[in-house]
């Protein structure tokens, strides 16, 4: 009887043959030399493993290197063990908890009987750089739980110890070792230290163990890894492009909105924030009108049972602010569906009138905690650009692919022109049987696949109700921002009672698409402000015109210039003051208006201005009639 061979088949379709089995390793130095130096893991039938991982029988394989997501993730999980690897040599009373990957980098959780300051930050990251030059490999061993949790209480790792106790006792751990330290790991590593190169230590936090605020507190280190050094380098740049244009700062420089501790998670807007606000509000409100919309209004408060009938009592009441009234107990809406769905119920519907579409500037309220506020990107009162249609099974995929492109076209208006399509499917705690889900699903799928769209899958990420489409936009600097869904909704309209009347004279629930483009219009306009690093296109800058005079001489005229072009409809602001030219135009060129105005002798002579276009750009003279065309003609093409 011949020997067995085990058939390794590659992603090319190529296959390759080997009569014993062999590492990941040792494929890749089959393949060739460069690859092996290379391989930082490798991926069998689907699944990421070291390199060191043992191929017994028939498998598909991908080696796996740098140029590869999958191995920056090893990279950036194999960096948070090596920065615990530093922090035991450099204070080994430290105890070491828990390391993930995260968005661009790591962080590690510490116990140490002293706050770290930014001077051991950068002895940490000089040490972490000595240990990975050293090249060590990095093995790993199985060994079963309470072996484990032995060998961790006697190197006085509590915490680890503690972790092991929380998994099954009859399953094994693994456990990797990397020069004198050893952790606890699922893996997959790289097979040596020598593979992390470029890393840099960012930031000091506090974080309680494990998520727990009964618990006590750690010390957590923020790190990012990258494959490439200039990778790193653009990384870094982008972080300081979003420091300059982060939106708090902006709003306070620019006299758009203010926080106090007063209200937390709560927005003062100033007059010329709000003046942005209403021209994205106004601006919807006609996307509305001009797509089939009926703009709608739904109380603040609704009694208890109503969020008992559509679930959100159940699995969303944390997250709810709650009063009491006469013995009864409501709540504010942390969303707007199931208002609409009153408005749809209060009279009897025919399948002649779907699809049904409403639309409201819903403000929506949710207890988040204090720690996750941030700015306007992540509020406790906020206004949603909301929409529900109802309609029939039948019309499910024309109204996704009918808002496919409204969405688009709105992200384009607002200068967004990378988007990426995402499809959040059922998370594990949700309302609805398995089969409702399925058809919901599905429906996205099909509504996505007939728009020519690409798109990828998050498992476990829609809402309770119901599987959702994602768009993230691409701003400036290259952040990615979720604005956008739609949600099919196979449940709640039945739970509230809704139906309409089917051409049998029946009656059937109508299918619900929950749909937002904006979403918080609040975190857009902080979107849009940092995108635009303030300096805010002509049809939405709160000031788009400032008319300076140079002197008192030309008073009148800049009075006369400036109704013309606020009969015109655009947002003007006069400066008559004593002062010299070059003072008023630096000063004003701060606040970043499109546009400013210089008027002198000659300009008020002959009926014109001199403009000045943002950034200090020289336009020349020009006479008003053609100032305004070309005002006109930037606001609506939204250059």
């Amino acid at each position: 009887m011949g020997l067995k061979m085990i058939a390794v088949k590659l992603p090319d379709g190529s296959q390759r043959q080997f009569d014993a089995p062999l590492t990941v390793a040792q494929v890749a130095a089959s393949i060739g030399a460069g690859l092996a130096k290379a391989a930082l893991a490798g991926k069998v039938d689907g699944k990421l493993v070291d390199t060191s991982f043992l191929i017994e029988r028939d498998v598909e394989l991908a080696i796996v290197t740098d140029k590869d997501a999958d191995g920056l993730e090893v990279i950036r999980h194999s960096t948070a063990h090596l920065l615990a690897y530093a922090v035991k040599e450099l204070f080994p009373d430290a105890q070491v908890t828990i390391g993930p990957v995260i968005e661009n980098g790591f962080y590690y959780d510490f116990a140490y009987k002293r706050p770290f300051t930014p001077e051991d930050l950068l002895e940490i990251e000089k040490k972490m750089a000595e240990l990975a030059k050293k090249d060590e490999p990095v093995t790993r061993k199985v060994v079963a739980r309470d072996e484990a949790i032995a060998y961790f209480e006697s190197i006085g790792e509590a915490y680890k110890a503690e972790l092991i106790g929380s998994i099954p006792q009859d399953q094994e751990v693994s456990l990797y070792t990397e020069g004198k330290f050893t952790d606890l790991c699922r893996g997959p590593h790289v097979p040596s230290t020598g593979k992390l190169k470029v890393f840099k230590l960012m930031k000091l936090a506090g974080a309680y163990w494990r998520g727990d605020a009964k618990n006590e507190m750690l010390q957590r280190v923020y790190g990012t890894a990258w494959a490439k050094k200039d990778e790193q380098e653009a990384y870094l740049h982008m972080l300081e492009e979003a420091e300059k244009r982060d939106h708090r700062k902006l709003g306070r420089a620019l006299d758009l909105f203010h926080f106090q501790d007063e209200a937390p998670g709560l927005i003062f807007w100033h007059p010329k924030g709000w003046t942005i606000w209403q021209q994205v509000e106004q601006f919807m409100r006609r996307v509305y009108q001009d797509n089939g919309y009926q703009e709608v209004k739904a109380p603040q408060i609704l009694d208890r049972s109503l969020w008992e009938k559509t679930g959100h009592w159940e699995n969303y009441r944390d997250n709810m602010f709650t009063t009491e009234s006469e013995n009864r107990s409501y709540a504010l809406k942390p969303m707007n569906c199931p208002g609409h769905i009153q408005i749809f119920n209060s009279g009897l519907h025919s399948y002649r009138d779907l699809p049904l579409r409403y639309g409201e500037f819903g403000q929506c309220h949710r207890n988040e905690p204090s720690g996750a506020l941030h700015g306007m990107m992540r509020v406790r009162g906020f206004t949603q650009d909301d929409g529900h249609i109802f309609c029939t099974e039948e019309q499910v995929q024309e109204e996704v692919a009918a808002f496919d492109k409204v969405v688009r076209q709105v992200y384009t208006d607002f200068g967004f022109t990378e988007v990426a399509v995402k499809l959040a499917l059922r998370p594990e705690k949700r309302v609805g049987a398995d089969e409702v889900w399925d058809k919901a699903e599905s429906a996205l799928r099909e509504a996505i696949r007939a728009s020519g769209t690409e798109w990828e899958e998050l498992p476990g990420e829609g809402a309770f109700y119901g599987p959702k489409i994602e768009y993230h936009l691409k701003d400036s600097i290259g952040r990615s921002w979720q604005c956008g869904t739609m949600q099919v909704d196979f449940s709640m309209p039945g739970r509230l009672g809704s139906e309409y009347v089917t051409e049998d004279n029946g009656r059937k629930v109508p299918v619900m698409l929950h749909r937002a483009i904006v979403g918080s219009l609040e975190r857009f306009i902080g979107i849009l402000i940092e995108n635009h690093a303030g300096a805010m296109p002509l049809w939405l800058a709160p000031v788009q015109v400032v008319v300076l005079n140079i002197s008192d001489a030309q008073s009148e005229y800049v009075k006369n210039v400036a109704q013309t072009l606020k009969k015109q409809g655009f947002r003007v602001e006069t400066d008559l003051r004593n002062e010299k030219i070059t003072y008023k135009i630096r000063q004003h060129s701060l606040q970043k208006p499109p546009y400013i105005l210089v008027v002198g002798d000659k300009e008020r002579d002959a009926n014109t201005v001199a403009v000045r276009a943002r950034g200090n750009v020289d336009l020349g003279v020009m006479p008003i009639d053609v100032l305004v065309e070309r005002l006109k003609n930037e606001v609506e093409t939204k250059a």
